[in-house]
């Protein structure tokens, strides 16, 4: 299962419910990809295993967001059968080096080896088969979030092995000084910045949008990794207008 890129850009969703029937309900309705979170959610590795299955089951990617640039996190997020990483607070490229070199095998890298795992069909797959489509079809997507990682951008998007760089809004906006105003100049700016520089290396974009309005803005801007909201909010916002309409009526 791969991420359709060659339409102009996938749509997905932050998951931080327990529950893989939110992650499957998403997938039916016709989400691209699921970034099932473990930075800020707070899902053990058990029930991660079993939202990842729900993604498969319903045809959407399923993609674990580690809490953190580490080896054993970002080997257990891609055994467990997770098609792509996504990492937390990359500030310069020594760190994505790494995060390239966690999450592929030889000769790209050195991610731990056990083929008794769920992404080996627990063994069933042949060995050099499995290490050959583990490489090749796992996503490496980095995010960044702060003044840093703009200041390293152009080294950063050199790193061989990046499929995309996410851009965290929020955290660029406390970083930039401005905290949750993803809509202030200065984030825009720096956002349009890493779009750019990006493009130009042929490296795509991806980044987390919480409005129609802004889903829109970065669609056009040409970001093709667009993650809208969190399950828990978007149920949130349902339930909301449904109380509002009662109240009202």
């Amino acid at each position: 299962m791969k991420l359709n890129f060659n339409k102009e850009s996938v749509l997905g969703m932050f998951m931080k419910t327990s529950d893989p029937a939110f992650v499957e309900t998403a997938g039916y309705s016709g989400m691209d990809f699921v970034i099932l979170d473990m930075e800020h959610g707070p899902v053990n590795l058990t029930d991660m295993q079993n939202n990842v299955r729900a993604a498969q089951v319903s045809g959407t990617v399923p993609i674990i967001r580690v809490s953190k640039l580490c080896p054993q996190a970002i080997s257990q997020a891609l055994d467990i059968g997770s098609v792509g990483i996504q990492i937390p607070q990359i500030r310069n490229a020594d760190e994505a080096k790494e995060a390239v070199k966690f999450a592929k095998f030889h000769p790209q890298g050195e991610r731990g080896i056990c083929r008794f795992v769920r992404s080996a069909r627990y063994s069933s797959l042949a060995k050099a088969d499995y290490f050959k489509s583990a490489n090749e079809d796992s996503l490496v997507i980095l995010q960044l979030e702060g003044v840093e990682s703009i200041d390293n951008l152009h080294e950063i998007l050199k790193v061989e092995g990046i499929d995309i760089v996410f851009i965290g809004p929020y955290d660029l906006s406390q970083s930039l000084e401005v905290l949750g105003e993803v809509t202030h100049p200065k984030v825009i700016e720096a956002m349009e910045k890493i779009v750019a520089s990006a493009d130009e290396m042929n490296v795509k974009t991806g980044t987390f949008v919480d409005t129609p309005e802004l889903l829109q803005l970065w669609k056009k801007a040409g970001v093709s990794y667009l993650a809208y909201s969190v399950d828990v909010g978007v149920f949130y916002e349902a339930s909301r207008e449904i109380v509002e309409q009662f109240v009202t009526n």
